[in-house]
């Protein structure tokens, strides 16, 4: 009985960590972008003619400004030079922060 107890009140805690852990943020709310910042591209990405869409999960706070970036999707060469340009976006204050997808495109042909 006193393991059942035990396991029953760990998880207890863990479920109540879980829940909140986290702050609010309304998730993929468009957010108009006040100055934007062009990615680098990546010198080896450009010789080895690598293009593409890197997509990052956005978290901006209350001010406009980035909190964090997450890689969802992209090639590994070209993710870094796309998450040091969008931290350096600014968006346009909100009443409480947000998190948004936003697509980051590499092409060749512009550069």
């Amino acid at each position: 009985m006193a393991k059942r107890i035990r396991k029953s009140s760990t998880l207890l805690a863990l479920g109540s960590l879980a829940l909140g852990a986290g702050t609010a943020h309304a998730v993929n709310v468009r957010r108009a972008v006040v100055s934007r910042v062009a990615p680098v591209y990546p010198e080896l990405a450009r010789r080895m003619h690598i293009g593409g869409r890197v997509v990052l999960l956005v978290s901006v706070d209350a001010n406009g400004n980035v909190s964090s970036t997450k890689v969802e999707s992209g090639h590994a060469l070209l993710a870094p030079a796309a998450e040091e340009a969008v931290k350096r976006w600014h968006f346009a204050p909100n009443p409480e922060p947000t998190v948004s997808e936003i697509d980051v495109n590499f092409d060749m042909d512009s550069q």
